[in-house]
């Protein structure tokens, strides 16, 4: 028999969704995300990996004004685009987990993990994470619900979130972070095949250029400026959300309720 506390998680869900179906307005064009795509496929690919939490304002602005590009200046056609939304949480012995910013973002970590799962093309994945990291700099991220409707997805990843799938997705993503070598300092981390930009994150055009040893080369990687050599002293620091940076973080275990954000 279902406890109060699932009933109370199931009747907290199904009220989310109905309020942003019959509330959330219509896209203008402006706000359609259809226009994300995939052109080509190049076998000498760069991977280029961002591991990165939901909530970090740092996050956000690196997903909505700097990843966004490689979609309107054609170099995902020579990149490998991996989504890891674990950054900066912390496994604790009883399998929760405890979040920089709150329960809210180990919330909208795991769905994002379902939503890349679900859906592995990165040019219909993105446009959820696009759009909730959209909502997150503007303060909104309590309407995250409607993303599914904005990016033209399904609602399964809520399936995925609720059954507890979403946990054990968040548990790959939580070693593979781990893992990092050097060990992660905060987030955005980027890394471009095996080299960890650092602060220098922005600056990740220029390294992607580098790296790729295809013959397809890009028009923006033709026009823009390699300042990838240049001292410690010249490059502009990017900033971070830095490991334990929050020392009042909450925990959560993911797949057990959805929260008001």
């Amino acid at each position: 028999m279902a406890s109060s506390h699932q009933v109370l998680s199931l009747i907290l869900l199904i009220s989310t969704l109905l309020i942003f179906h019959f509330t959330s307005p219509s896209l203008s064009s402006s706000e359609d995300f259809s226009w994300v795509s995939v052109s080509s496929v190049d076998p000498n690919r760069v991977t280029l990996s961002v591991y990165y939490e939901t909530l970090c304002p740092y996050c956000s602005n690196f997903i909505v004004h700097n990843l966004l590009k490689i979609f309107e200046n054609g170099l995902i056609s020579i990149v490998n685009l991996r989504m890891i939304p674990w950054g900066n949480a912390v496994l604790r012995p009883d399998k929760t987990f405890q979040c920089e910013h709150g329960p809210a973002e180990c919330v909208l970590n795991t769905v994002q993990a379902c939503v890349i799962t679900i859906y592995p093309r990165v040019d219909m994945h993105f446009r959820f994470i696009y759009c909730v990291e959209y909502l997150t700099l503007e303060g909104k991220q309590i309407e995250w619900a409607s993303c599914f409707d904005r990016s033209q997805l399904g609602k399964v990843p809520i399936d995925c979130y609720t059954s507890g799938y979403g946990n054990q997705l968040e548990l790959k993503y939580a070693e593979e972070t781990s893992l990092l070598n050097p060990p992660h300092t905060g987030v955005p981390w980027i890394v471009v095949n095996d080299q960890p930009l650092k602060e220098d994150y922005n600056n990740f055009v220029a390294y992607v250029c580098r790296a790729y040893r295809g013959s397809n080369v890009p028009e923006v990687c033709r026009s823009f400026q390699l300042n990838i050599d240049s001292t410690a002293e010249e490059k502009p620091i990017s900033p971070l959300c830095y490991v334990d940076e929050d020392k009042n973080s909450t925990s959560s275990s993911p797949g057990k309720k959805i929260l008001s954000l």
